[in-house]
C-alpha cells in the first residue's frame, strides 16, 4: 500500500491538473479572462490551493490552457495527414477543425486579445499552415481537391464560421452544416469554376 500512495498521488494531481484546464477552457470561453479564479476552481471541483499549488497566476493558467488548444490543433493536422486516405483525411480535417472552432474560438479570442505576447503566435502559425499544406497538397494529388485551393482558403473559412456563436445551443449542428458546405465547396468539380485570386496582404 505504502509503495503505490505516491503513484497515486501523482495520478490525482494530473488529473486535477486537467480539470482546472478544461475548466478554465470552458470558463474564459464563456465569460472572458475577467472569470475569477475561484469560480474555475469549483469548476474543476478542486480547492483554491490546489488551483494555485498548479497555476500561480491567471495568466500561466490561461497560456497552459492556450497551449493546450494549439496541440489539439497540431493532432487535427496529424491525424488528417496519417490518413491512407489523403481526401478522407482532408475532410476530416475540415470537419474537425471547425467542431473545435465553434468549442473554443472564444477562447481564443480572449486569450489573445488579453496575453498577446503570452506565445509565440507567428512560429505556431507558420508550423500550422506548412502541415495544412501538405494535407492538402497530398489531397489534390488525388484530384478530388479543387487545384485552385490556397492554404489561405482556411483562414477565410473561419472568419466566416465566427458567425456561429460559441453559446449557441444549436451551434454544434450549425458548425457541422458549414462543414459540409465547405467539403463541397473545396471539392474538384466540373460545376466548380474557377476562382478569383486570393488578394495579397498589405
Amino acid at each position: 500500500m505504502a509503495d503505490r500512495l505516491p503513484h497515486t498521488l501523482r495520478s490525482d494531481a494530473r488529473d486535477n491538473r486537467e480539470r482546472i484546464l478544461d475548466a478554465a477552457r470552458a470558463l474564459f470561453a464563456a465569460e472572458g479572462m475577467t472569470v475569477p479564479m475561484r469560480d474555475i476552481a469549483r469548476h474543476a471541483r478542486v480547492g483554491p490551493a490546489t488551483l494555485y499549488r498548479h497555476f500561480p497566476t491567471k495568466e500561466i493558467l490561461a497560456t497552459a490552457a492556450f497551449a493546450g488548444e494549439m496541440r489539439a490543433c497540431r493532432a487535427l493536422v496529424e491525424q488528417g495527414l496519417s490518413d491512407p486516405d489523403p481526401w478522407h483525411g482532408f475532410c476530416q480535417f475540415i470537419e474537425n477543425i471547425c467542431a473545435l472552432h465553434a468549442d473554443n474560438r472564444a477562447f481564443t479570442e480572449a486569450f489573445t486579445s488579453t496575453f498577446p505576447d503570452a506565445i509565440d503566435f507567428a512560429a505556431e502559425r507558420a508550423a500550422a499552415l506548412r502541415a495544412v499544406g501538405e494535407l492538402a497538397r497530398r489531397a489534390e494529388k488525388t484530384g478530388q481537391l479543387r487545384p485552385d485551393f490556397a492554404v489561405a482558403d482556411l483562414s477565410l473559412m473561419l472568419m466566416a464560421h465566427r458567425g456561429i456563436r460559441a453559446g449557441s445551443q444549436t451551434r454544434v449542428a450549425a458548425s457541422r452544416r458549414f462543414a459540409a458546405l465547405m467539403i463541397q465547396a473545396f471539392r474538384a468539380s466540373p460545376e466548380n469554376g474557377p476562382l478569383s485570386a486570393m488578394p495579397r496582404a498589405r
